[in-house]
């Protein structure tokens, strides 16, 4: 099974946040897919972290080596279908992106954003959320 995450489900993994667990049982034996914007949105999240004293440079880097691990299939983004998804939605390009990944693929997104959620069920994705 593909599943499309979003940025904020791997930073709740790699920094241990209160939904690490249920986030790792649902994404057990699924295939992980994300728009390649994900690389510098993991980056751009680490390092706001880092600039708001959240952790530190050893516990960022830390965190990249384990993104390195993850087995992510990364997808081109399609930019004129996300500038429509954006438009239609009003939400960022980078949560157009995820979501023209789900339907692109035909898949379920799997996010932490409920503002992504309800645009990516409006936009007729499938969608699965974790509570903490």
């Amino acid at each position: 099974m593909e599943l499309v995450v979003d940025t904020s489900v791997i930073i709740a993994v790699l920094t241990s946040e209160p939904e690490r667990a249920a986030l790792v049982k649902q994404t057990r034996g699924a295939e992980l897919v994300a728009p390649k914007s994900v690389h510098w949105e993991v980056g751009n999240a680490l390092g706001a972290m880092l600039k708001r004293k959240r952790i530190s440079l050893d516990q960022a880097l830390q965190a990249v080596d384990s993104y390195h691990q993850i087995p992510l299939r990364m997808v081109e983004i399609d930019l004129e279908a996300a500038l429509e998804i954006a438009d239609t939605h009003g939400i960022y390009a980078y949560d157009a992106y995820v979501i023209g990944a789900a339907l692109r693929q035909r898949c379920a997104l799997l996010a932490l954003d409920k503002g992504l959620l309800r645009a990516a069920r409006a936009a007729g994705c499938r969608v699965i959320e974790v509570s903490k």
